[in-house]
């Protein structure tokens, strides 16, 4: 599956969170580290779901970018 991820910069490292995954969230030091992490952190949690017989998600949200003039 293949699930969007919303990666954002904080004061001193980057987060990214799954919105079709609520709770699903990592952090890192750099973009890399934090992709890295979120990837496992998302197989993780899609196990736990497993384990745990809850339903896992379908991958529904949609990612893209809107220009506009400043």
């Amino acid at each position: 599956m293949r699930y969007a991820v919303v990666i954002e910069k904080a004061p001193s490292n980057f987060c990214a969170f799954v919105p079709d995954l609520p709770v699903c969230v990592a952090t890192g030091k750099t973009v890399a580290s934090v992709e890295s992490q979120i990837r496992e952190a998302i197989e993780l949690h899609l196990q736990g779901m497993r384990e745990d017989g809850v339903e896992i998600p379908l991958p529904s949200s949609r990612v893209g970018y809107v220009d506009v003039v400043v």
